[in-house]
């Protein structure tokens, strides 16, 4: 893989274009982007028909004239109903009736009847055809609303099984390493079939509990769902174990071989072994995998975030913006610190670091090359670039934080977040300039007015991208926050596309509409194996984390005699960062949400400073060793041989910089994170 080829024009992909699959997965995403903006397009339609037409709630152009008596003779009807008593000779306790309480009903009766006539009246005022059309589309789109509401967990089902197929076609599920030989593509095939063979297994004893519980027929149809899609899954794994590719040289298994194995399959062996041998529980594993089905809406904001990555690597704008301090001819330590501090607001928007670094990193990690930076560098900061904004509005891992912990708030932890991340760029900073040296800037005269003439190529981006935030704001009336984020951003890129299509960015003889669908469906195609690996790993994670909930572990950790908050977080900062290497944050939000959380809140930990830490720790976690998983996704950006061509001479800082530089970061940030609050409120 050749990591130059991502700044070449036209259409940028990393992966074989699957151009049908990515329109369908694209017209998919989009359907469900849609039905997300459903219910505010509805109170935008009941907010048009209220100021078209007063009191258009009460309007009904099907109006039939009421049959209630509009004129009464009220005293006569009283005097009617109390001759018309006759005692029950039966009855010990029968009275004659009350004329006044009659009357009073009476009375009560006629003024509704008079409300009728007077909203029939109305009605009869207003009865156009414009109002009937337009009453039948309000209506019309609430009833679709109220009747697909379980809709949303078979588009997310589809999703997933469109994108993880596509993930197994083409073998980019996440790895430690790629297959060199074709006994280890076979191990990698064959341990996938057996781990989606297990799933099948473990769906089938979970349809055998519900078929004895009455009332769960919904349920069992989404297990079948799921089946079918594991059993698709097997399908492809057997394909590609008996048909190898020519390019995979002959070859045997070796030591390292099991490092070939997808991660998400080492996490579906270690929790089907527990939930099978231990614990005596075969429908764990799909217990487990299909709680992402209650989190559909969450899941599929993951894939349109994705997506907006994927789209953003189609679009001249990182190279635009690394042209803005090119002119300052910033040394190699300098621009790597202004990387940190500027991809981690964009890292924020695209909903965390995975996804931008396989949307820009490649283009980061050439700049620094280009800059004189050795590859340690370059690797360590193209990790860390989208590493650091995961605490920056509108990160779409607080929003899920917040929403699966009422103790907190997304306000408060984006305020927060952002001095997290100031300090912890600034250590980076400190740390690059003092190892590397050779830190300070020697801009060319004139460099500051040529900074401000390429900021000139950035404006249409940021007037389209405003004038869609805003035509959606005045039609929807759906404004933009980290709610509505992974709804708006994907109709801001595809404008954003559309408008890069311009004729100094295409190929000769091809017109703009050809240029913006070629670039919309690569980038749906690279959407469709990101997300595909992704969700695999995060639902198997969640698998994963069903041991420690049904285990006693989160109890000897805590036991009731610890009192200490400090030994507290002690225990939580280490076991959150063990948690942060192995799984994918997602769905280690998800599992400590339902551990870890309430025993630490119980002993003393403030919840604020808790999830703090938590985001703190992943963080570290994810680039750190065994896993590293912003590592293994810098590698699939920049190819593996720059990778293993990074420089072995030096001393050993330098030597291991690409590891040992983000932990020398994060370290440091979440023992001050962690501790340094504790004396405000614990002493």
């Amino acid at each position: 893989m050749n990591w130059r080829a991502l700044t070449a024009p036209a259409a940028r992909t990393l992966y074989p274009v699957h151009r049908m699959h990515g329109a369908v997965l694209l017209l998919l995403l989009l359907f469900t982007l849609l039905l997300g903006m459903g219910n505010s397009l509805h109170s935008r339609l009941l907010w048009v028909g209220e100021q078209t037409w007063p009191n258009y709630y009460l309007l009904n152009p099907d109006a039939t004239e009421p049959s209630c008596q509009l004129e009464m003779d009220i005293d006569a009807e009283v005097a009617k109903r109390v001759a018309a008593y006759k005692p029950d000779p039966d009855d010990l306790f029968s009275s004659p009736p009350d004329p006044e309480a009659i009357r009073k009903s009476l009375q009560s009766n006629l003024e509704l009847c008079k409300q009728e006539y007077a909203i029939y009246q109305q009605n009869l005022k207003h009865a156009t055809p414009a109002l009937g059309m337009f009453k039948a589309v309000e209506q019309g789109l609430a009833e679709f609303l109220l009747d697909n509401i379980e809709l949303t967990k078979y588009l997310f089902i589809a999703m997933f099984a469109m994108a993880a197929a596509i993930a197994a076609l083409d073998t980019d599920h996440i790895a430690l390493r790629l297959p060199r030989n074709r006994a280890e593509w076979r191990l990698s095939q064959g341990v996938q079939f057996v781990v989606n063979g297990l799933m099948v297994l473990s769906l089938n004893a979970y349809l055998g509990k519900l078929a004895t519980s009455p009332g769960s027929e919904d349920t069992m149809s989404l297990q079948y769902a799921w089946a079918g899609v594991f059993g698709l899954f097997m399908v492809i794994n057997a394909a590609r174990f008996l048909n190898v590719p020519d390019r995979i040289r002959a070859g045997k298994l070796r030591a390292s071989s099991g490092l070939v194995i997808p991660l998400y399959c080492g996490m579906g062996l270690i929790a089907m072994s527990y939930f099978f041998l231990v614990d005596g529980y075969a429908s764990g594993l799909a217990i487990y995998f299909g709680m992402m089905s209650n989190l559909s809406s969450m899941f599929i904001n993951i894939g349109l975030y994705v997506l907006v990555g994927m789209m953003l690597k189609q679009t001249r704008i990182p190279e635009l913006l690394l042209n803005v301090i090119k002119p300052f001819n910033l040394p190699a330590p300098l621009l790597a610190s202004v990387i940190i501090f500027a991809t981690a607001f964009p890292t924020a928007f695209t909903g965390a670091s995975g996804i931008f670094i396989l949307a820009v990193g490649g283009v980061v990690y050439d700049e620094l090359r280009r800059a004189g930076a050795g590859r340690q560098l370059s690797l360590a900061t193209t990790a860390m670039s989208g590493s650091l904004g995961v605490v920056l509005n509108p990160c779409l891992l607080i929003v899920v934080v917040a929403a699966l912990n009422k103790e907190v708030t997304t306000t408060e932890m984006y305020s927060w977040g952002f001095w997290v991340f100031i300090m912890s760029a600034s250590l980076f900073s400190l740390i690059v300039c003092k190892t590397e040296g050779n830190w300070k800037p020697r801009p060319a005269p004139g460099a500051f007015r040529a900074a401000i003439g390429e900021t000139r190529a950035l404006l249409p981006y940021v007037v389209v991208g405003a004038i869609v935030i805003l035509a959606i704001w005045i039609i929807l009336g759906l404004q933009f926050n980290e709610y509505s984020a992974p709804l708006i951003l994907p109709l801001v890129m595809l404008a954003l596309v559309l408008l890069d299509a311009g004729r100094d960015s295409r190929e000769d003889g091809e017109t703009r509409a050809q240029a913006f669908w070629s670039r919309s469906s690569a980038a749906a195609s690279d959407s469709a194996v990101h997300i595909g690996a992704l969700l695999a790993l995060i639902g198997f994670s969640i698998c994963l984390g069903g041991i420690l909930e049904r285990s006693d572990i989160v109890h000897a950790l805590f036991p009731e005699d610890l009192t200490s908050p400090w030994i507290a977080m002690l225990v939580i900062v280490v076991m959150l960062t063990v948690i942060g290497m192995v799984m994918d944050p997602f769905g280690a939000v998800i599992l400590v949400s339902a551990t870890i959380a309430q025993p630490a809140i119980q002993l003393g930990i403030d919840p604020l400073h808790f999830w703090i830490v938590c985001l703190v720790a992943f963080e570290l976690g994810y680039l750190s060793p065994p896993v590293a998983l912003n590592h293994l996704l810098t590698r699939q950006v920049v190819g593996e041989t720059e990778v293993l061509a990074a420089e072995r001479t030096g001393s050993f800082w330098h030597r291991y910089e690409r590891l040992l530089l983000p932990l020398a970061v994060m370290g440091p940030t979440l023992l001050l994170v962690a501790f340094v609050p504790l004396l405000f409120y614990a002493l």
